[in-house]
């Protein structure tokens, strides 16, 4: 008798139907997800896109900071640590549509090591005590560091008082973050690096493009950027950014407490920092090349 096969490879067994629905359903939800943009994928480049976009910083006339300068945050770097700038840190889960795309606050800031002037890294020096937009800003005078409108919300550079249910994430020092908010805790001063000449600066203008310290008012703490505590995120590997002060042993603060606010090269060429590396470096040959008096 001739053997007779009753199932052939292609027969379905079991909850063949099931599976066969199954995937058809996820394949309609991927189909629906990436029409209305709401992949992953898609996430991530339109929030790319938003805050990579290009900003143009303040070309100053007069080698000085106004309130309403467009500038950006630079730590010129040191032992382990590379150049960085003040970056937005955020993610797709932190995005919203209403009233407009944008980001949440609040908002984490971390120091990215691409030195460009975006909407991620673009910082308005703002009055909190009634001075004009476009009169100078002093040592030692209080000022709050407002991110550009639009999608990033217009939000506040804050910092609070360290305590066990808020602090930073990697070093548990005092947080830094954007806010939606101008109060007292968004409210910074800066002062000259140099200890022994601070008192001879103070309440004079303050140059662009030199080292300076920038420090909160309510905590009396330098924004630092931190080289052992290193956060992956979605635009690579960047420092973390407290408010602390690091005190070498002259009881001067350390390199992690140095920045530059960085301004657009006059001849249109990009960032002076980037065009004059070592008059920027150098704070006392820059003071003295833009004077202040």
């Amino acid at each position: 008798m001739t053997h007779i096969r009753k199932y052939r490879a292609n027969v379905r067994i079991g909850n063949w139907n099931e599976d066969l629905r199954l995937t058809e359903d996820a394949k309609k939800e991927y189909l629906e997800k990436k029409e209305k943009g709401e992949l992953t994928i898609q996430k991530v480049d339109f929030l790319k896109q938003n805050l990579l976009r290009p900003v143009k910083l303040t070309v100053t006339s007069d080698g000085r900071l106004h309130f309403g300068d467009v500038v950006i945050l630079v730590n010129m770097g040191g032992e382990n640590r590379e150049c960085s700038v003040v970056s937005i840190n955020t993610d797709i889960n932190s995005l919203t549509k209403t009233p407009s795309p944008g980001i949440q606050a609040p908002c984490g800031v971390s120091a990215g090591r691409v030195v460009q002037a975006c909407t991620r890294t673009a910082f308005i020096i703002t009055s909190v005590d009634g001075s004009p937009e476009g009169s100078m800003l002093h040592f030692e005078q209080s000022f709050a560091l407002k991110t550009t409108s639009g999608f990033a919300r217009g939000l506040y550079l804050t910092s609070d008082l360290q305590s066990f249910q808020k602090c930073a994430e990697k070093s548990r020092l005092q947080e830094v973050n954007l806010d939606v908010d101008s109060c007292f805790l968004s409210w910074w001063k800066i002062v000259h690096f140099d200890p022994q000449e601070r008192l001879e600066y103070e309440e004079l203008p303050v140059p662009a493009n030199v080292k300076v310290l920038i420090i909160h008012c309510k905590t009396n703490q330098a924004l630092a950027a931190l080289s052992d505590q290193v956060h992956w995120t979605t635009y690579g590997k960047e420092y973390e950014v407290t408010a602390h002060t690091f005190l070498d042993s002259h009881k001067a603060e350390q390199d992690n407490n140095h920045w530059i606010l960085c301004t657009s090269d006059p001849a249109g060429n990009g960032l002076v920092l980037l065009n004059h590396p070592q008059s920027a470096a150098n704070n006392k040959e820059l003071t003295q090349a833009t004077p202040v008096i």
